[in-house]
């Protein structure tokens, strides 16, 4: 009977244990949205651009990519992809320098989120006149479920609008009712139509009694 009583208790943890290792696999996304003072814009510019070159010869790393605000030149923002989070958990600690460097020239605290891939597609190479779109969405606790479909209806119904490059949702990992859009297309005009899209509008609309916050989305270019 103990040794019965055992085996069930072996197993009962390891059910506990299995979900926690689920989480912890698969890329890690991050978010990086970055505030410089006017003054300081030009001198974190290159600064930037080390830290991009020196990140994407890092072990594990995928993607990296920094975008500068478009009409609102001193808003920047980071797009990193790892392996797994002990690839941007190495990163983040062998960044910490290259970071520092960047503190003379902000207006505020980096704001960096980490997420899980909710959605994420094969996406296409962005050209030199890709505007790129990241929105953040705020769902209402008792809305996520009906929140994160709609989501997945959009970002369908967006992938075969003309002109798009990218369109992915990620979730952020310790607030699992927060999401990042990421979305890439050829142009100005190519994202006009897009947010001109019955399907565009109709989203916006059922998302409204869903949101917990205003709809941020912020258009940038990027940094070459």
């Amino acid at each position: 009977m103990l040794r019965l009583f055992a085996v069930v208790i072996a197993a009962a943890l390891t059910m506990s244990i299995a979900p926690i290792r689920a989480q912890n696999a698969g890329p890690t996304y991050v978010v990086s949205y970055i505030d410089f003072v006017a003054s300081g814009q030009r001198a974190a510019v290159p600064v930037l651009r080390a830290l991009r070159d020196a990140s994407r010869k890092e072990a594990g790393n995928r993607s990296f990519e920094v975008l500068q605000g478009i009409g609102r030149p001193q808003q920047f923002a980071i797009l990193e992809v790892w392996d797994d989070a002990k690839a941007q958990a190495s990163h983040a600690a062998a960044s910490a320098q290259l970071r520092d460097r960047l503190k003379p020239y902000l207006a505020a605290p980096i704001d960096e989120r980490v997420h899980t891939g909710f959605l994420v597609g094969q996406g296409k190479a962005p050209g030199s006149g890709s505007v790129f779109v990241l929105t953040h969405v705020d769902l209402i606790g008792a809305k996520k479920d009906d929140g994160l479909a709609a989501l997945k209806q959009l970002s369908a119904d967006s992938a075969k609008d003309n002109g798009v490059q990218r369109f992915d949702v990620w979730q952020q990992g310790n607030r699992p009712n927060h999401l990042t859009l990421i979305e890439a297309w050829s142009g100005k005009a190519a994202l006009a139509k897009h947010e001109e899209a019955a399907h565009t509008r109709k989203f916006r609309e059922a998302l409204l009694p869903m949101s917990g916050s205003l709809y941020d989305q912020r258009v940038y270019q990027k940094v070459n």
